[in-house]
């Protein structure tokens, strides 16, 4: 399948395979290690609980920063030849923090050094999302876009692999190398492997959308401000849309950043949810695959509320979850959607756009994404630190879902406005 693309496209994809690696590590080792430095009884350590509810304000703090700066960057780069100039940017600076992560001697350096590699991926999303007009066709647009999440699922589990062995070679299981190595190791193949596979991308991208503007930074404002009112008063199929989006990618983010804050609040075994975390990409790469074939026969937002019917299914299932085998069945849940509703939803959005504006579009996508994940994270702290559990928390999430599949459709109604 990843020979029917063109050159262009498939250095596109690969940059999924790169960031992916980082996305796998985020949400599954990052968590552990950040609780190895801070839960304790020593000086400067905090309980179970605090440490949980700290990471899930970190990712606030990304999610909001990134959220604010998202549409302006995005508008600056849709000027002639800038895009690629702010996407390596961005690659550069989350590549060289997610290194220097590895060597955390605290956990507050731990979690700030985390915080800044985060935003920096997190950015680098945004131009990579928009330069989806850039790099395909629109007919072709479902079929790359879900390419990108299938092939990064299952490019990311080789440096996940390796960080997985340093991880197991470490305190907490063989005890034959130190937590600090075990954290250098992981981090370090990581991030190379994140630059590395980003190479082609920025070879061989070229920016064939753009507005041709001066005063790039005045400008952005101004046309930010123009655009929100278009789509707040004349666009209501990008309105409702990005509305839909809102709700139900809360669901979304906010179980990928926590998956394993849900295991270990449980009692569950610790390599027993990464295994299981592992396995999930590879369905989640099986998953991207059968979409993007059904994306052939099928409309984008029939596709898009099956997944979120998936996904509502999961949040109620979490209700019973005690074991680590019923982890493993919500973690396959979870797999069986998770590519294909972030792909589908990227090619949808892409769909209804300008593509001359996609950088700005896509900073204001951002903002409706990351504000999502802002509010999951804020319940999954609010309940903790109110001593609530990790069940009705993951649960409470399924009326987003509710809600985004009711305004997909009123969306699904709404026109195209023309595309300039």
């Amino acid at each position: 399948m990843f020979k029917n693309l063109t050159k262009t496209e498939k250095s596109w994809v690969l940059y999924d395979v790169g960031n992916s690696a980082y996305t796998m590590l985020a949400c599954s080792l990052i968590p552990i290690w950040f609780k190895s430095l801070a839960i304790g009884d020593g000086p400067g350590q905090i309980s179970g609980d605090k440490a949980t509810a700290y990471f899930s304000i970190a990712i606030a703090v990304v999610t909001v920063v990134v959220a604010l700066l998202g549409p302006i960057l995005g508008a600056i780069a849709d000027h002639k030849d800038t895009k690629r100039i702010f996407f390596s940017t961005a690659v550069a600076l989350g590549v060289v923090a997610c290194i220097i992560n590895g060597f955390a001697g605290s956990w507050i350096f731990f979690i700030v050094l985390f915080i800044l590699s985060k935003i920096f991926y997190s950015a680098s999303l945004t131009f990579y999302d928009s330069m989806l007009n850039d790099v395909t066709s629109e007919d072709r647009m479902d079929q790359v876009s879900s390419y990108g999440y299938a092939w990064g699922y299952i490019g990311s589990c080789i440096p996940f692999t390796v960080a997985l062995l340093a991880y197991v070679m470490g305190p907490d299981m063989m005890g034959k190398i130190s937590n600090q190595l075990s954290m250098i190791i992981g981090f370090s193949v990581t991030g190379i492997w994140w630059f590395i596979v980003t190479l082609p991308l920025l070879k061989n991208y070229k920016q064939r959308n753009y507005v041709d503007t001066k005063g790039a930074i005045g400008a952005a404002f101004k046309k930010i401000g123009r655009t929100l009112k278009t789509i707040a008063l004349h666009d209501k199929k990008v309105l409702f849309f990005l509305i839909a989006f809102f709700l139900y990618i809360d669901g979304v983010g906010t179980i990928i950043d926590n998956c394993i804050n849900i295991g270990t609040d449980l009692g569950l075994n610790t390599v027993g949810q990464v295994i299981f975390l592992l396995a999930t990409q590879v369905v989640a790469w099986i998953g991207s695959l059968v979409f993007a074939s059904l994306s052939k026969k099928y409309k984008t937002v029939p596709l898009i509320l099956v997944c979120i019917v998936g996904y509502f299914a999961v949040c109620l299932y979490a209700l019973r979850l005690t074991t680590i085998w019923q982890f493993g069945i919500l973690a396959f849940g979870v797999g069986c959607f998770q590519g294909s509703i972030q792909s589908l939803s990227r090619s949808y959005y892409s769909k209804i756009i300008p593509p001359e504006n996609s950088g700005e579009y896509f900073g204001i996508y951002d903002i409706f994404a990351k504000g999502a994940s802002f509010l999951g994270s804020a319940v999954i702290a609010a309940v903790k630190l109110a001593g609530g559990t990790i069940n009705i928390a993951v649960a409470s999430l399924a009326i987003f879902f509710a809600l985004g599949f009711l305004f997909l459709k009123i969306s699904d109604k709404q026109k195209v406005l023309n595309k300039n």
